[in-house]
């Protein structure tokens, strides 16, 4: 249990551990979830290509260590220069990924440009076991083939990859076979994004909170046999601490735990898919995914330079053509409310768990209007754990 909770080692109030960069708008998608609402031509009043110079250079100013810098779209294969920012920000020493559309620019040509012009790795996006589910979501019949081509391309080209997975109504109890499709084809990480309502994402799509709860206990499950983790889905973090302690205990969930009837049949389906792949339990620690939050170590630029706490909640705090994002993360109020725990409302401010979750912001304002108040699809009341004692021991361990 030691170093369980993953937090970086320096101050969140001084440099972001990730960027997100909305290189364009453009995308040859019409996904259902869509932040973006992105379109197949381009914005013209995006940063031109000096513009984007100019980010890269401000995120350098950071310094050491580097924030982690994602290059998002839409799809940023539609952008023209993407390799030769991709250069540029790899003779700056930053650290970058890429985040492509499944579309027909995912051609192992391109998959080998954004290696060879310094790219780590890349995230992709399957929302379905196969084609008839994941083109439905997409919007666009061949997506599924052309992302999981590009999956398999990746791998054999030695990029670091992440598969991410958006959890809606359409796809809740397919779950398990998409599972199947990360233990098979390989990846670095499996990441579920919890829908927030913005964008094309409607409140009609979301599962419930009783059905995230149980969500968040499956993909803890998962985690024992591939790496898993979430996106504004911050309880998750709470979730690994309580099953890591009753884990290590020998005590059955379903003792301290009221979860929802899917929980057990996406369990169900999971042991099936691991007894039939014959695979064991990792032997490493299950950690929680890195502590970060919206505009507490993450932060996201959009493709006219507004800077936002994140791409799913759209409150600019400044524009990088009129002052540094470096200035913007350390002095915007916006940033620093977010980064006060002590400000937070309701239930998170009461929480135990608010120091290693603090709930998805983003949620809370696309459904309340305010970034401070709860997390309004958590179902936890602060401080009904019975192991107190033992997580606090946990949440006071010093951490990398």
């Amino acid at each position: 249990m030691d170093k369980l909770i993953r937090q970086p080692t320096y101050n969140l109030s001084d440099r972001p551990f990730m960027i997100i960069w909305e290189t364009t708008h453009a995308c040859d998608l019409a996904c259902k979830h869509c932040r973006a609402e992105a379109i197949p031509e381009d914005d013209p009043l995006s940063l031109s290509f000096e513009d984007a110079k100019r980010l890269l250079e401000q995120i350098e100013s950071f310094g050491r260590p580097r924030p982690l810098l994602i290059f998002t779209g839409g799809d940023p294969f539609k952008r023209v220069d993407l390799f030769d920012l991709l250069a540029y920000g790899n003779k700056l020493g930053l650290i970058i990924a890429v985040s492509p559309s499944g579309t027909p620019l995912l051609t192992e040509a391109n998959l080998l440009k954004v290696k060879n012009h310094g790219a780590k790795a890349i995230s992709l996006s399957i929302d379905g076991s196969n084609a008839e589910r994941h083109d439905s979501f997409r919007q666009v019949p061949g997506s599924f083939e052309l992302t999981t081509r590009g999956w398999r391309i990746a791998r054999k080209l030695g990029l670091k990859l992440q598969l991410n997975t958006t959890v809606t109504r359409y796809n809740l109890e397919d779950l398990p076979e998409i599972f199947r499709l990360v233990l098979e084809y390989g990846a670095m990480t499996w990441s579920l994004f919890f829908l927030v309502p913005v964008g094309r994402g409607r409140a009609e799509d979301e599962i419930s909170p009783a059905e995230y709860e149980a969500v968040m206990h499956f993909l803890y499950d998962c985690s024992k046999f591939a790496s898993a983790k979430t996106t504004e889905g911050h309880h998750y973090k709470r979730v690994v601490l309580q099953r890591a302690i009753l884990d290590e205990k020998g005590l059955p969930l379903e003792d301290y735990f009221q979860l929802d009837p899917v929980y057990y049949r996406l369990t169900k389906a999971l042991n099936n898919i691991v007894t039939q792949h014959r695979i064991k339990p990792r032997e490493a620690i299950i950690r929680t995914p890195m502590h970060i939050n919206a505009g507490n170590g993450f932060v996201f630029v959009s493709r006219r330079g507004d800077v936002f706490p994140s791409g799913f909640m759209p409150i600019s705090a400044g524009n990088v053509r009129e002052k540094s994002l470096v200035e913007i993360y350390r002095e915007a109020p916006l940033f620093n409310d977010l980064r006060d725990t002590s400000k937070f409302e309701g239930r998170c401010g009461l929480c135990e768990f608010v120091g290693v979750c603090g709930g998805s912001r983003s949620r809370a304002y696309a459904v309340t209007g305010d970034p401070l108040a709860e997390e309004p699809f958590c179902t936890y009341e602060p401080r009904t754990f019975p192991f107190q004692e033992e997580l606090r021991a946990r949440l006071n361990d010093p951490v990398e």
